[in-house]
């Protein structure tokens, strides 16, 4: 495990670097330093539920984000096994740590993605672990 986090980790440093002068380019100010946070997200989830739980995120989750203010920045699954098998690695851009806590209370009571959820854990939970990491660009990081 703790190699996937260090892949992860690692693999997310370098998205990050070669996202930043595409998707965050728009001259705006995100807080008092102008720089978006980050969330780094793992999923893990029970043998054999990846493609449910990478059919939930590809025709719901995604626009749910938006609609709740969280930025998708990137959606990937490992090339490797174990994790090849159960796990979603995902990065979301918010304005704020505190914009993030908003949006993450809007999406949790939205009463469609309570209704998506019900659907898509009719034969059980897609997801058996979340582990989540904000992150901040360093002065030195071509994402500000």
């Amino acid at each position: 495990m703790r190699t996937l986090r260090l892949c992860a980790w690692t693999f997310a440093v370098f998205v990050l670097g070669y996202v930043a002068g595409q998707a965050f380019d728009d001259g705006s100010t995100a807080n008092a330093q102008g720089r978006k946070v980050f969330e780094l997200r793992t999923y893990t989830a029970p043998e054999g539920k990846l493609p449910a739980l990478l059919a939930r995120f590809g025709d719901y989750t995604l626009d749910l984000f938006e609609k709740h203010g969280m930025e998708n920045v990137g959606y990937w699954v490992p090339q490797d096994a174990p994790a090849s098998g159960n796990t979603l690695i995902y990065i979301l851009a918010h304005d704020s740590r505190e914009a993030a806590a908003k949006s993450w209370d809007g999406f949790r009571q939205d009463a469609d993605w309570a209704r998506i959820r019900a659907e898509s854990e009719a034969n059980g939970p897609i997801v058996e672990k979340v582990e989540a990491v904000f992150l901040e660009a360093t002065s030195f990081s071509p994402l500000q």
